[in-house]
């Protein structure tokens, strides 16, 4: 039976190094939790601590009401797919598959039934007799999912379990994993660095950075509306702009370096005029019109990309239009509905999507958007 996750200002230390200094989470039964974050943010770290691989320094963590922070690994029922798939050369399919259970001195007739089901839940019945070095790369990663599973765990825990696939097979992967845990019904948590993977597979996701849990968030509201600088760059791309906060007709307007005003609507009450502000725009929320408009924001073409679908456009703004050391500055165009394709060196003016734009104080610690909460 899986089981809720209580994660209560739990601290890790190797020597004086505090690698994370008092995190606090709740992953709910069944929930496909992810968490997110670049390498070093302590997100394999909190993984190792919930496995009880690696030691908690303080705070607590609770298998539903029970703390399980002095039960070895071995001793808290979970389910662990690490980055190498770790399954035994010397085995077939089925043997693997079957060691949990052999270890759990199931009877021959039970272990058969319970192998049986999750193979073909997996899709791997076909392969049950192979050993893994003639398997493809899926294939084996398929292995160890139904080998972690079968024993029933109360929770099951993935490592950047996909990423020694090719692109291709990622894709594949991830959606048979996300049809597997729904299916199974598991407390799943799982890690990754891959923001596109994360956001095609969680139920909510939780963004780390330094040992701390940036935003915790269904998908759709990670990516649309981030709780800081941090998270809105992270999870895809953000164009950050300069600006600072006018007095509108109807409420407020954001005001760039360059004069251009966008009325705004839905700013959270501490949003005032004369407010210094950033300003985050992602690649498909500007729409081109017509030079010297005055409808939008006007910048120089330097670079296009042609991506299928879509062509990515670096974009140059004067200096004190944008923060300064971002990677790029960039217009998404969909080709679908383009009139044109834009020209290197051309000059163009792009209008922002006042809905969707994001404005942030101007430290970037947190959104000025109403409703926007760092855990959802």
């Amino acid at each position: 039976m899986s089981v809720a996750i209580s994660i209560d200002e739990v601290v890790k230390r190797y020597g004086d190094n505090t690698i994370i200094p008092g995190l606090t989470e709740h992953i709910k039964n069944g929930e496909f939790f992810t968490l997110l974050g670049p390498s070093g943010c302590g997100k394999t770290t909190l993984l190792r601590m919930i496995a009880g691989f690696n030691s908690i320094e303080g705070g607590e963590v609770k298998f539903n009401d029970k703390v399980i922070n002095g039960i070895p690994a071995h001793k808290r029922n979970i389910g662990m797919v690490f980055q190498s798939y770790a399954i035994f050369p010397h085995m077939t399919v089925r043997e693997n598959v079957e060691y949990g259970l052999k270890l759990r001195k199931m009877s021959k007739a039970e272990m058969k039934d319970k192998v049986d089901r999750i193979l073909d839940v997996v899709q791997i019945t076909e392969y049950q007799d192979r050993l893994p070095e003639r398997l493809s790369g899926g294939q084996q990663q398929r292995v160890a999912l139904a080998r972690a599973i079968v024993i029933h765990p109360s929770v099951l825990l993935m490592d950047e379990p996909l990423s020694n696939l090719d692109a291709k097979l990622r894709v594949e992967m991830r959606s048979a994993i996300r049809e597997v845990q729904k299916q199974v019904g598991i407390t799943t948590v799982y890690v990754t660095h891959d923001q596109e993977e994360a956001l095609s597979i969680s139920d909510r996701i939780a963004v780390m950075k330094k040992g701390e849990i940036q935003q915790t968030g269904v998908p759709h509201t990670i990516y649309t509306r981030p709780y800081n600088v941090f998270v809105s760059t992270f999870i895809g791309h953000s164009n950050l702009f300069h600006g600072h906060l006018e007095t509108a007709d109807e409420g407020l307007a954001a005001v760039f370096p360059d004069g251009y005003r966008m009325p705004l609507t839905g700013l959270a009450p501490e949003a005032a005029p004369g407010q210094e502000v950033i300003i985050s725009v992602r690649p498909e929320e500007f729409s081109i019109r017509p030079s010297g408009s005055g409808e939008g924001v006007s910048c120089r073409i330097h670079s296009r990309v042609f991506l299928g679908k879509y062509i990515t456009y670096g974009l140059e703004f004067a200096e004190n239009m944008i923060l300064p050391n971002q990677p790029s500055i960039e217009y998404s165009q969909d080709l679908g509905h383009a009139e044109r394709m834009l020209e290197v060196g051309e000059t163009v003016t792009l209008k922002p999507n006042a809905v969707k734009v994001n404005i942030f104080a101007a430290d970037g610690s947190h959104s000025l958007m109403a409703g926007v909460v760092q855990n959802e």
